[in-house]
């Protein structure tokens, strides 16, 4: 099916583009939202009496959704859930729930707005793309924890996964390994300087040649 598009579509075109899209897209995404119109003879000169009514309102939506970015991009939210030790969810965090959360933030989003493929069901740090508007998009971190303490421990990019006993106990053997690592080199660095040193000594002792 070819339609106008009304405002900026990702992947698709800018307003005003007349593209061909899949019907199933058109029937169920752009035309009920009014992101589109279809592309017949009376809907391409109907566009053109709209055209200046869009295009400004399109402009104030994009001001103001500016304005929210600035609230918003490269925010972290801390979501808490209960989850396994492997740090699998007992449910996930949907759409639905980080609107909610954002709203109680103070930012009103739509659900639509929230670009997540798929709901969250893992704990730990997941980038999520918020589009404001057609040409504001921002991204905001949902750091998924079973509780604060552990949602801090995240934050400071901790694998709480891993047994908190056997994070320090592996910690510990990683520094022990790279002092170790270091004392090896210091030892040998000093044999060699130690050999060099003997080494010239014993060419000063000896009696030069005789000309």
């Amino acid at each position: 099916m070819e339609v106008i598009l009304l405002e900026r579509v990702a992947t698709l075109g800018q307003m005003g583009d007349t593209v061909r899209v899949k019907d199933g897209f058109a029937r169920n995404f752009l035309l009920p939202r009014g992101k589109a119109l279809r592309a017949t003879k009376e809907n391409k000169a109907r566009f053109e009496t709209m055209r200046q009514e869009l295009e400004a309102r399109n402009l104030e939506n994009r001001g103001e959704a500016e304005k929210v970015s600035g609230k918003l991009d490269g925010k972290s939210f801390v979501v808490l859930r209960q989850a396994s030790e492997s740090g699998q969810l007992y449910g996930s965090v949907s759409p639905r729930d980080l609107v909610a959360l954002l709203s109680g933030s103070g930012v009103a989003v739509e659900r639509s707005q929230i670009v997540l493929n798929a709901p969250i069901k893992s704990i730990g740090l997941h980038k999520v793309p918020v589009a404001l508007h057609p040409e504001v998009e921002v991204t905001v971190t949902i750091n998924v924890a079973r509780n604060a303490e552990e949602a801090e421990r995240i934050a400071r990019g901790e694998d709480v996964t891993v047994p908190r006993e056997q994070a320090v106990e592996e910690a510990e053997a990683a520094k022990a390994a790279a002092e170790a690592f270091f004392d090896k080199e210091a030892i040998e660095a000093r044999a060699a300087r130690d050999k060099k040193d003997k080494g010239e000594k014993a060419e000063k002792s000896e009696p030069g040649e005789k000309a």
